[in-house]
């Protein structure tokens, strides 16, 4: 990926939020929340902080992502990111980064039961042998004796051989919930069709220049939780200092970044934000204080560019 170290360095915000800590400590409360999965504007749970997967468990609506955050300073990141509030912490094999998350879970202190661990099996990985060691891999790097969430990360290879092994992992109660990543309806539909268990989420990338309207009204006809990756394109595109969402913001005194996060949160989309810094990690918690009206979720709207903002990931 490029530009990977400067991501952090982008000019996200303006200013920093004086009332964000009251989010990060109304976040440490446990799970537990009616479900909103889906949820338009006018019926979102202003809320709630927790969506409900289509096998009943809870799932915190906003995550921590851990791209690119490795070794030292990705032990140091999820550490303070669990201490300021964040229970849903995101990572995959290919992040190559699962010991640091481990190891800043251990460092946190936190029980295990109050966290939603979320990995995923690579490409090179794929098929039902492979599948069950990489799990298996993951299982040790980060220290841990199950996972919330385990997904496919990319509709590739023997994505069958994959699942039918993550199924098997779920009932033996390793894996809480199975999904995927990336995948298209038409990849949903093959797989749904010729599997025994549907899967609980679809990871993708969503953002207001990328909005995949098409995903996004499949995944909630079919019951799947659609996740959005990169909520704030990782910069591009000027997504920090976007004249049109700095309009928004200014009406609630929130940055561009929580207007973004709050646009997903008032259609049911779970995002996993990823910053270095902690201010940041603490501004993004702070959410759930005011909703954007109907007018300005269209307006919104009218900024989706159709298109990747990560033609490298292609």
């Amino acid at each position: 990926m490029n530009n990977k170290n400067q991501i952090d360095r982008i000019t996200r915000r303006k200013f920093l939020q004086t009332g964000a800590t009251f989010a990060a400590s109304a976040m440490l409360t446990g799970f537990g929340a009616s479900k909103i999965f889906g949820a338009a504007n006018d019926s979102v749970d202003t809320t709630s902080k927790y969506v409900t997967l289509n096998n009943g468990i809870i799932m915190p609506i906003l995550g921590f992502g851990t791209l690119y955050l490795t070794g030292s300073v990705g032990e140091k990141c999820v550490s303070d990111a669990i201490s300021v509030g964040y229970r849903l912490i995101d990572t995959a094999t290919i992040y190559n980064n699962e010991d640091a998350v481990g190891a800043g879970i251990k460092l946190s202190g936190i029980d295990r039961k109050e966290l939603f661990v979320t990995s995923k099996v690579w490409v090179d990985d794929s098929g039902y042998e492979k599948t069950k060691v990489a799990f298996e891999t993951s299982l040790e790097k980060l220290g841990l004796d199950y996972l919330d969430l385990y997904l496919i990360h990319r509709p590739r290879g023997d994505v069958k051989g994959s699942w039918k092994a993550m199924e098997e992992l779920y009932k033996e109660n390793k894996i809480r919930a199975i999904g995927v990543s990336n995948f298209e309806p038409n990849h949903l539909i093959e797989l749904i069709s010729d599997s025994e268990i549907r899967p609980a989420v679809n990871q993708i990338e969503a953002h207001a220049y990328f909005q995949q309207p098409v995903d996004y009204e499949y995944l909630n006809q079919s019951n799947v939780q659609m996740q959005a990756w990169s909520p704030f394109a990782q910069g591009r595109n000027g997504h920090f200092t976007d004249q049109t969402l700095a309009e928004i913001g200014k009406k609630h005194n929130k940055t561009n970044a929580q207007v973004s996060l709050r646009w997903h949160y008032q259609r049911g989309i779970v995002t996993i934000p990823r910053t270095s810094q902690k201010a940041h990690m603490i501004e993004n918690l702070d959410i759930f204080d005011f909703e954007i009206n109907e007018s300005d979720m269209n307006t919104i709207s009218k900024l989706d560019l159709n298109t990747t903002q990560f033609p490298e990931w292609e």
